[in-house]
């Protein structure tokens, strides 16, 4: 029986903020923290939204590997560019700076990158991208990640599902927004199944011997410690040209470690040569473009969103009513979520109750009436 109960958007605000801030996370910090879950919500991807709230960041603030507080250090700068080193803060909080800074940049000179080095987890990449966006430009950005996927004919986990997601103004009420692992699927998809007990579909995951893995649990563990490897985006082998989800993985790992002379591949495993847990040591981009800078941002607006219409529009195929575009979902996820409220499922739920004896905070959910009733 399904258990997820709907919160509003205030009390998840309003607790995120407070539960971030009783770990040691400055208040403007724990703000941006917790929109950047929020947001994850509200375009219905609950793998990196409230899901990971406590595993992804209290629990390793609590560990000791990931610093409540960001100090960030600029190594580099130019009109143009700028390296970051987060020192091992919060992910959300280096990028939120990475990509003002990238938007203010461009907003001088057209174009420009910002790169950042020894951050940690950094929410949905699309939050970056339609940062941009919302300043009426183009966002591009990735991030690598713990070694994840396996290179085309290999079986060992190598690299990371290094999303490259990219994000386009238009005319029409959303933007434009790609935002995707370069792997077939990624491991909080994976973290979503064996929360809710659900297998994880044969394909996605292959072990050392080269068979289809399926028990999310187990994967997870597996993954960690080698025994098993997400599949590329594509697929295994060449056939179904997996070597196309491998090579784009590949661009976005050099992306967030050779120009910031970051961390790469088994380095971000996160665990010491002892076995012990260790700060990942993440590395990110952040590539922002103003069509000012071309031929205004009015006739760009205006022809994305006639070849998002365009394709829309085209023949669909029998049995199917819409063709959609990416970041629609997304749109229509938020306009039937804005009213009704985040969806958390007992899982979390249960986390939730857990953050919130511990930091002693005077929080009453819905659920918990709903289990006493």
């Amino acid at each position: 029986m399904d258990k997820t109960c709907y919160v509003s958007w205030e009390l998840i605000g309003a607790f995120l903020v407070d539960a971030f801030i009783g770990c040691g996370v400055p208040n403007e910090d724990a703000r941006i923290c917790a929109d950047v879950l929020m947001e994850s919500d509200r375009r219905g991807i609950e793998s990196h939204g409230c899901n990971r709230f406590k595993p992804i960041y209290i629990d390793r603030i609590a560990a000791g590997i990931q610093n409540p507080v960001t100090q960030i250090e600029v190594l580099k700068e130019t009109p143009t560019t700028a390296v970051l080193d987060a020192h091992d803060g919060m992910g959300m909080v280096a990028s939120h700076k990475a990509m003002t800074m990238a938007i203010g940049k461009a907003k001088s000179y057209g174009l420009s990158m910002v790169a950042v080095r020894n951050s940690t987890h950094y929410g949905i990449a699309g939050y970056w991208a339609t940062m941009a966006t919302k300043a009426g430009m183009i966002g591009i950005t990735g991030t690598n990640a713990r070694p994840s996927i396996a290179p085309t004919f290999g079986v060992e986990n190598m690299l990371g599902t290094n999303p490259l997601t990219v994000a386009f103004p238009t005319d029409e009420d959303f933007p434009f927004a790609i935002d995707c692992a370069t792997s077939i699927t990624q491991r909080g998809k994976l973290e979503y199944f064996a929360r809710n007990g659900k297998p994880t579909p044969a394909g996605m995951v292959i072990g050392r011997d080269g068979t289809a893995k399926t028990d999310s649990s187990q994967i997870l563990t597996d993954l960690t410690n080698g025994d098993a490897a997400l599949a590329p985006l594509g697929g295994i082998g060449e056939e179904l040209a997996g070597y196309k989800g491998y090579g784009y993985a590949t661009v976005v790992e050099i992306l967030c470690a050779a120009l910031q002379a970051g961390s790469f591949l088994k380095a971000l495993n996160g665990v010491d040569v002892y076995g012990s847990k260790m700060p990942y040591h993440l590395g990110h981009f952040f590539l922002v473009i103003d069509p000012e800078a071309f031929l205004g941002l009015e006739s760009f607006k205006r022809t994305c969103g006639d070849i998002l219409r365009s394709l829309r529009a085209s023949r669909k195929a029998p049995g199917q009513q819409r063709i959609y575009t990416a970041g629609e979902k997304e749109y229509f996820t938020w306009l039937e979520r804005k009213d009704k409220g985040v969806p958390v499922g007992e899982a979390v739920q249960k986390e939730f109750i857990e953050v919130r004896n511990n930091l002693k905070l005077p929080y009453v959910f819905p659920f918990e009436h709903k289990a006493s009733g």
